[in-house]
């Protein structure tokens, strides 16, 4: 065996060759920054789709119900039925014009909203879940009505 070319295992005694060492080396580097981001590639910022939607005041309407909302985030949305509360996340479908959210709050209850985006005003939300010990469903249509104002 030449020393330059080849390690020995001290298990086995089998011969490594050099090049085998450097391509198995060259593939873990290779998987390595695959793996990583990389500057200049954008990564999509998660629930992107919420936050284009215009701020101000909305009008929710369903079927039997209407109510205005100050919109700050279209990520108040997910939550209609647990507002301000601190519940966690998990996002379940996540598009251009669409996103759908699970979430869990703590002894509160949970709800799993679909929100679809017809235009930075308009928007369709199909939310359902358990709120207050009562489960609850609603389908509403949102639409951006003027400022937030008093």
């Amino acid at each position: 065996m030449d020393k330059a070319d080849g390690l020995v295992s001290k298990s086995r005694g089998a011969p490594f060759s050099g090049r085998m060492l450097r391509a198995a080396l060259f593939g873990l580097t290779s998987i390595g920054l695959a793996a990583m981001p990389w500057p200049g590639v954008a990564q999509k910022k998660p629930l992107a789709m919420l936050d284009q939607l215009d701020r101000g005041s909305w009008e929710l309407r369903g079927l039997g119900n209407a109510g205005k909302l100050c919109l700050r985030s279209g990520h108040e949305l997910i939550q209609l039925k647990h507002p301000g509360m601190a519940c966690t996340t998990v996002i379940v479908d996540d598009t251009i014009n669409e996103v759908t959210v699970q979430y869990t709050c703590p002894g509160q209850g949970y709800g799993r909203t679909h929100i679809r985006r017809e235009t930075g005003n308009l928007i369709q939300i199909d939310s359902q879940g358990i709120a207050n010990g009562r489960p609850f469903v609603f389908a509403t249509e949102g639409r951006r009505v003027g400022n937030c104002g008093g």
